[in-house]
């Protein structure tokens, strides 16, 4: 059991109310979305990627990527963002990554991207929320 506390902390019912079935299976079950299922796979404007649980910016749109996954792909998150735990799940051996600020499970991290990182960020587009550039 996770025994980490982050900054932002909320009872599983505050989690509900603010969080779709949908979201709330994905950030605080460490669900997964279907692939292609999200409208930020598409999303090509400049702006920021933040956390739907706690508004946390995690991803810059010019280090997004498509990896062809189904999933929006990204190279490194905002600095201090983003924090990685040991996934064994599904008899796998992954690295789980998790809103820095309130642990919300965002996807996975791979070593399978493209220059300048070599990491490809898979993350659920249910757990993002996307600002527009100004």
């Amino acid at each position: 059991m996770d025994t980490h506390t982050y900054p932002v902390t909320r009872t599983d019912a505050e989690w509900r109310a603010r969080l779709t079935p949908e979201q709330y299976a994905v950030m605080r079950g460490h669900g997964t979305e279907r692939p292609g299922s999200c409208a930020l796979l598409y999303e090509k404007r400049a702006g920021t990627f933040s956390c739907v649980g706690c508004d946390q910016p995690l991803f810059e749109s010019k280090l997004k990527f498509e990896s062809g996954t189904g999933w929006p792909s990204f190279n490194d998150p905002v600095p201090g963002s983003v924090e990685n735990t040991v996934d064994r799940s599904y008899g796998m051996v992954r690295t789980e990554c998790h809103c820095a600020r309130c642990g919300s499970h965002l996807g996975h991290v791979f070593d399978d991207g493209p220059p300048p990182t070599g990491l490809r960020y898979c993350i659920n587009g249910v757990a993002l929320k996307f600002e527009p550039a100004a």
